[in-house]
């Protein structure tokens, strides 16, 4: 509770220096650069910041962050969600903020502390009149700008844990990967189950969403997950990494997962589900899950593998996440074995 009591007053904090600090600034966003049916070459030409290099954002472009994220080999992600003045998102119950024409969704990927800290990406959602485009940005050496990184890059970083790591920029077919669901680009973070009810408030009193959500803080913080329900922290963790492509309509709805917060059938979960195709994948494994036993099921074997072909997710891992894996496997092998 103590951890989540700090989370909502640096939510706070955060919120309002934002907002003082661009009230300070005469930049402003460009909707034109977001709108318009072409691809700016760099991240200034938003106006999405007032200082890129120190992440200070424009007046409109608010701060957030998810009580669990999705990992990315442990990159610190600064995030930013802004809604065109005039506009607002709309309330969907615990489920997606549903955002104007016009918005865009900011997410910057960096590596170190303090002056050692290195932007390696930021990752623009816009919402156009066709619907969302995702573009990746890569930040130069110098720190002063990122550009348009349509093919994507390597990036060599150290991360968290001390590993060395050529870090992938995904090239912009391979943002669909993650963000595709039916066929279209689809944002994933900002889910009202998943944000602090703190933070909605905010947003609904700068007039930037339309009402409280019913669903907000469903998920409880990340770094409180010991002190969830074992089965909601992972299954919390699941949605949040892997639902995005295991659920009818995605990239990965073929094999037979589904592994959103909001589906209720053991099967689909995984529990006591052979997969679709073995292969190497499955790792002589029967099963997703077996209760009781994570050593034998194939769910916990890709996500504590880096081989490419085994690992899971495919994408935006190259190191194994011991936090997740630690959630899931507890959760598992805390189930009663029943056919």
């Amino acid at each position: 509770m103590k951890q989540g009591l700090l989370f909502l007053a640096a939510g706070a904090l955060a919120f309002a220096t934002a907002v003082a600090q661009a009230a300070l600034s005469s930049v402003e966003v460009s909707d034109t650069a977001i709108l318009e049916n072409r691809l700016p070459q760099t991240l200034g030409e938003y106006g999405f910041f007032v200082d890129a290099s120190g992440q200070v954002p424009a007046v409109g472009v608010v701060p957030y962050r998810l009580n669990v994220p999705l990992y990315s080999d442990g990159a610190e992600k600064l995030r930013f969600a802004y809604v065109p003045k005039g506009k607002q998102a709309l309330a969907d119950g615990e489920g997606l903020l549903q955002f104007p024409v016009g918005s865009a969704l900011i997410k910057t990927f960096a590596f170190g502390e303090g002056e050692g800290r290195r932007l390696i990406e930021t990752r623009l959602l816009l919402h156009r009149a066709d619907g969302w485009v995702a573009l990746p940005y890569r930040w130069n050496a110098e720190q002063t700008e990122a550009r348009l990184a349509l093919a994507g890059a390597r990036v060599p970083v150290i991360t968290p844990s001390g590993e060395e790591l050529n870090y992938r920029i995904p090239n912009k077919n391979q943002c669909k990967e993650c963000h595709g669901l039916n066929d279209e680009v689809t944002p994933l973070g900002p889910k009202a189950r998943n944000l602090s009810a703190a933070w909605l408030e905010q947003m609904v009193a700068a007039k930037h969403l339309d009402a409280m959500p019913a669903g907000a803080d469903v998920f409880s913080l990340w770094e409180a997950r010991d002190q969830a329900e074992p089965a909601k922290a992972a299954r919390a963790y699941l949605d949040v990494n892997c639902a995005h492509c295991h659920q009818p309509g995605a990239t990965a709805s073929n094999s037979g997962l589904d592994l959103r917060w909001e589906q209720g059938d053991p099967h689909p979960i995984g529990i006591f589900k052979r997969p679709v195709a073995a292969g190497r994948g499955a790792g002589g494994y029967e099963f997703s899950i077996v209760p009781g036993q994570p050593e034998d099921s194939i769910l916990l074997y890709r996500m504590e593998s880096i081989e490419p072909g085994v690992a899971m997710p495919e994408l935006g891992k190259g190191t194994v996440d011991a936090e997740g894996v630690a959630a899931v496997r507890k959760w598992v092998a805390g189930m009663e074995s029943e056919r």
